[in-house]
């Protein structure tokens, strides 16, 4: 019962030990296209916020001060 464990323990070990060492080029190259989608995920969102707050959120901001500095008449 003992000797049957522990061969599956060493069996695990072996296999663990055997993708830790296995460097290949693939994780490298899959580690950079993650990267640069993220870069360009990220460009396109800060474009889209750009986009948004000129636009959009800046002018109604702009006239509510003026309004709210506009006490005088």
């Amino acid at each position: 019962m003992f000797m049957k464990i522990k061969d599956k323990v060493m069996s695990i070990k072996a296999k663990a030990v055997e993708v830790i060492e296995t460097k290949t080029a693939e994780t490298y190259v899959d580690t950079g296209v993650k990267v640069l989608i993220a870069v360009v995920i990220g460009a396109l969102l800060l474009t889209l916020l750009y986009a948004l707050f000129e636009d959009t959120i800046m002018p109604s901001v702009v006239t509510k001060v003026q309004e709210l500095f506009n006490y005088g008449g």
